[in-house]
Order: structure tokens, then sequence, then C-alpha cells
């Protein structure tokens, strides 16, 4: 799709959170956006109802994306799962995941780990990088290690809402990726998904090479002026 000019100020980035659900995840990358003009909305997830998944989850994205005429689509993380479902909508013209869990059709994300590989490819980058191998998950070392002290210090002093199991128990509506172009951003430093990994992934069921940044997993809270920028150099694309 060719763009008609530079980005306006009527382009709205709608942001859907990853595990957790929680809008406060953008907060830094909302205020960049905003600080250059554009709408930017942060939508809150119900993860910690245990009776919602996805459909429920596209169901609140969708609501959040009603009355807006020019969207990009930004999902984090789990958010890939939820993306899709809403890619539908008319308003939108684009969808951007980052670190992205990119869903088959019909998969679940509890199936997604096993299908994808990603516990070895886990596994091998911490051994490349002299970390230890472990099926566990440190908050501060698989996703906070590149995030300011001060970021990470009032985000874990707020907590946040629980992840339900359903999400990633439950059906999953998608039987085709949907007719919007589609962007992948990928952290190099991404020690939860794994640069290499994510490049598979996302050759193997986009068929698209993702762009890089530098930063981990949490890029919004690690970089949000570069993925602000990265985000806006795709406007005139679309």
């Amino acid at each position: 799709m060719e763009a008609d000019g530079p980005p306006t100020a009527a382009t709205t980035y709608v942001l859907i959170p990853g595990a957790g659900g929680s809008a406060e995840y953008w907060r830094l990358l909302v205020d960049e956006l905003r600080r250059r003009g554009r709408e930017a909305v942060a939508v809150d997830l119900p993860a910690a109802d245990e009776h919602a998944a996805l459909s429920e989850y596209a169901a609140v994205v969708r609501a959040a994306v009603d009355g807006h005429r020019d969207v990009t689509l930004v999902a984090q993380s789990l958010g890939a799962f939820t993306a899709p479902l809403v890619a539908d909508h008319p308003a939108v013209r684009l969808l951007v995941l980052v670190n992205p869990m990119i869903p088959a059709p019909g998969e679940t994300a509890g199936q997604w780990w096993a299908a994808t590989g990603h516990a070895p490819a886990r596994a091998a980058y911490a051994a490349a990088q002299g970390r230890p191998v472990s099926d566990d998950v440190d908050l501060l070392v698989d996703f906070f290690h590149d995030v300011p002290p001060e970021v990470t210090a009032r985000l874990m002093a707020a907590g946040g809402p629980g992840q339900s199991p359903a999400v990633f128990t439950r059906p999953n509506p998608l039987r085709r990726w949907p007719e919007v172009p589609t962007r992948v951003v990928s952290g190099r430093d991404d020690r939860f998904f794994p640069l290499e990994f994510q490049r598979r992934l996302s050759r193997e069921r986009l068929g698209v090479a993702p762009d890089e940044l530098p930063g981990g997993h949490l890029l919004a809270l690690s970089q949000p002026v570069l993925l602000a920028d990265r985000l806006e150099a795709y406007r005139p694309q679309v």
C-alpha cells in the first residue's frame, strides 16, 4: 500500500501490552509519541480475569480502535496473539509487532513455546553469553537488564496484574493472517526471545525480516525514543 504523504496529526497509535496486560508498560512511549504530536492509546487488557482470553482481549482493543480513522496497531510480546484479531478493523493501516510471539493460525499461546523451539533457543543464547542456563525466569536478568534503574524500581514498586492462564489455553480464533502491512521490531539484546530466534520466526511465519534496535525484551521501557523513531519511520511506507 502506498502512502499519500508524510504522517499527519490524525495518526493514532493503539498499544497492546504483553503478559500482565498493563497499559503502564507503554507510559514512556506514549509520552514520546505525544511529544511528537501523535495520539497514543495504551490499552489495559483483562489479564487478571480468569475467564478472559483472546476473544475478550480483542474486544477491548477493538473498542480502543473505534472512533479513530488512521491507526497503527502496536503489540508487545504476547500482545501479538491479540493484534491480528483486531487488524481487520477498517481503521487499522499498519500492524507493528515488538519482540513478538508470532502466532500461527489456530495455535494457542500455550502451544507456541514448543512449536517454535523457544526453550532451546533461549538456552543456547544464555550459554553463548556465559549466563546460567535455566528454565526459570528472572525478571531482572531476563527482562529488565537494560531498563534504567529508576524505571525498573517504579514498576517493581507498583507491582502489576496477574496473568490468567486462560489466554494460553483457550482456543485461538485466528484463521489466517490479516491483510494489513505488518512489521516486526526486535531487540538485538533480547534475552527472552533471542534475536536469531526472532529472525527465524518472523521469516517463517510472516515472510519478513525484523527491524532491529539496540535493547532487550522491554524496548518501550529501555529505548522509548528509538522505538518512537522506528514507528514514525514506518508511516510514510503504509
